[in-house]
């Protein structure tokens, strides 16, 4: 199935609105140009990252961990998180590392990394709203509970960095470095970097399998998520996707980075809970209504499997 390529600045004047409204129902992912933000916009936060993961001290580490289980904020270890252990698909953890900010109670390691990684959140804050707003107009959705709760709170970014994998994490020994998931947003953005050996890592779900979703230059990848769901009454489709781990032919060069950004509502920003079960969600809480964040709380607290 091909994986259609919109442009930001042509959705927001209502061009290919049909095409792009028949790709939210059907898919709910899609590739992104955002004018003036290529590939090379997202390289200083990257790097900055990365020159922390591969060279920070087990003390500048250990300082840069966030002390609230109920919180993504600072530097996850490696396989401290299982998305398997909260989509009940077993306890493989997750072979990445990660840095985490949000709009507020942040943890930078240096004032240099708190200066580009601001800029790049605000950056894609900007662009995810405009998205969002795109999403929402395109499929006839009105936020019940007002816009404001929905586009306007505290959205989380995400660096990943998935090492190559050692020999027990080979697909035929684990096949997934993260099991699949839907993601708890309105939309998600991900500007993915490619495996030096071109192995494709990121995969979603289709009526025939699983298939790749490939590094496309100067796009973002953008996933649907559950909130888009809800709000539209399942109209919007919030695709599960994973992350597969390389054979063993295929280990040496499978690195990759993947820059994540969440677009999440408020914390009070209620749901039907049963409405939810009947799209398809996995919801635990046991009134008629959820808030998000009793929702993504519970999924916080869960996915920790050491640090």
């Amino acid at each position: 199935m091909t994986i259609p390529t919109f442009s930001l600045t042509e959705l927001r004047k209502g061009i290919d609105r049909e095409l792009f409204c028949n790709c939210l129902e059907s898919q709910g992912v899609f590739y992104l140009k955002i004018e003036d933000f290529i590939d090379a916009q997202h390289e200083p936060a990257r790097a900055t990252a990365l020159d922390f993961f591969e060279h920070a001290s087990e003390t500048q580490r250990a300082a840069l961990l966030s002390r609230n289980p109920k919180s993504r904020r600072g530097f996850s270890m490696l396989e401290s998180e299982s998305t398997a252990q909260i989509t009940n698909n077993g306890l493989a953890s997750d072979y990445s590392m990660s840095y985490s900010m949000g709009v507020s109670k942040n943890i930078f390691p240096t004032q240099e990394f708190e200066q580009t990684w601001t800029a790049y959140f605000h950056h894609l804050y900007l662009a995810a709203q405009d998205l969002a707003e795109v999403v929402l107009d395109a499929c006839g959705v009105k936020a019940e509970s007002g816009r404001k709760t929905v586009l306007d709170y505290d959205p989380l970014l995400r660096l990943r960095y998935y090492p190559e994998v050692p020999q027990d994490r080979v697909a035929e020994v684990e096949p997934l470095r993260m099991a699949s998931h839907y993601d708890l947003s309105l939309i998600t953005l991900i500007h993915q970097t490619p495996c030096p050996n071109r192995f494709t890592s990121l995969q979603y779900e289709t009526e025939g399998g699983f298939v790749d979703l490939p590094v496309v230059s100067d796009t973002m990848l953008v996933f649907c998520g559950a909130v888009a769901s809800i709000l539209s009454h399942g109209r919007i489709k919030a695709p599960q996707h994973r992350v597969a781990a390389p054979d063993r032919n295929q280990r040496i060069g499978s690195s990759r980075t993947s820059s994540v950004f969440f677009l999440r509502p408020s914390d009070d920003f209620s749901f039907s809970v049963q409405e939810a079960r009947k799209i398809g969600f996995d919801v635990s809480h046991p009134s008629e209504t959820s808030t998000f964040k009793e929702w993504i709380e519970g999924n916080y607290v869960n996915i920790k499997t050491q640090e």
